[in-house]
């Protein structure tokens, strides 16, 4: 059964699943909506999202449009692919517009800053606490270019009702993007946040100079973080070695398209971030969630110190190298 799709958020990420959804194997009615006027025209003058996700042709049944109200008019299916910041406030619009048996699934790949909540959360917040709204969460390893290019890719839909995640996966997953379900919410959104944070280590490591033998260290310890902060808030270890956890982590750390990634490259040369950050059109998630985690960790009182050391860089102007040597005399112990 077809259904309407509304999708918030026409950056790279949000446009890409537009086409991949336009590929699926049920030809959904698609709405798009971007905050930018020159996006939206972009798509519904030449059928490209020239400005975030140039070179590849829209699907006939999408609709392109800056008015909240008439993109989730009618949707059986709202996806939030805005920025983490941007949640509380578009959810807050967006949710008493929705129509009768509406749901949510959130694609984006961050914590609230203020807050420290995954989006689930600010989405089930901002519903209320009488809301029979049904909400999932979408994760794992996909770069926007490769998906919307058609490449086989694999990802996961996370929620706490298994009928909804089953109902997601099949009507999301088409020839060219499979989705396996997972009732871990806090497991997939936790990895898909924090996975960010390494992929800056990791890309760092690369700006110093630094070879394989470092990439492979900070993805090893940096998984044993995520896990670590993962269970301390309910999540399931075995998520963490799957497409959400050991998955999105390899690919964001390894793969040059990582926009996380690409800043701690530019810092590990010796840019500064406002500089890195002013350059760029969309948004490293890791950046924000840095601060985020850092926070939750010691609130929790777990030891995430790859995190510690990012957060240095980020915002205390600390020497990347400095970091990193800091991080391999830190008192020995067992793995």
């Amino acid at each position: 059964m077809s259904a309407k799709i509304a999708i918030i958020g026409a950056g790279s990420w949000g446009t890409a699943l537009a086409i991949a959804l336009g590929r699926s194997r049920r030809p959904h009615a698609i709405s798009l909506w971007a905050h930018e006027l020159e996006v939206v025209e972009s798509m519904r003058s030449r059928r490209v999202n020239d400005v975030f996700l140039p070179g590849f042709e829209l699907p006939a049944s999408l609709d392109a449009t800056d008015d909240l109200a008439e993109a989730v008019a009618r949707a059986e299916i709202v996806l939030g692919v805005m920025p983490s910041t941007h949640a509380r406030r578009l959810y807050s619009e967006i949710i008493p517009m929705l129509a009768p048996g509406a749901s949510i699934v959130s694609a984006t790949k961050g914590l609230e800053p203020d807050s420290l909540l995954r989006m689930t959360e600010v989405i089930e917040q901002a519903a209320g606490p009488r809301s029979q709204l049904r909400v999932a969460a979408l994760s794992g390893p996909s770069f926007a270019r490769e998906v919307a290019r058609g490449d086989p890719t694999a990802i996961v839909i996370a929620s706490a009702n298994a009928a909804f995640a089953t109902e997601v996966q099949e009507a999301f997953s088409g020839p060219t993007l499979r989705l396996y379900t997972n009732t871990d919410v806090a497991g997939v959104e936790l990895a898909g946040a924090v996975k960010n944070v390494i992929a800056i280590a990791a890309g760092v490591a690369e700006g110093v100079g630094f070879g394989h033998n470092t990439l492979a260290a900070l993805i090893t310890r940096g998984l044993a973080e995520m896990t670590r902060l993962s269970m301390a808030l309910g999540g399931r270890p075995e998520t963490m070695a799957g497409l959400a956890g050991m998955g999105d982590l390899v690919l964001t750390c390894t793969g040059a398209l990582s926009r996380n990634r690409g800043v701690g490259v530019e810092l590990g040369k010796g840019r500064k971030l406002d500089e890195i950050l002013g350059a760029m059109r969309m948004v490293a998630e890791g950046v924000s969630t840095t601060a985020a985690t850092r926070t939750l960790a010691q609130r929790l009182g777990i030891e995430m110190p790859i995190t510690e050391q990012m957060h240095a860089v980020l915002y205390e102007d600390k020497s990347p190298r400095e970091a990193i040597r800091e991080l391999m005399e830190r008192r020995l112990k067992g793995e």
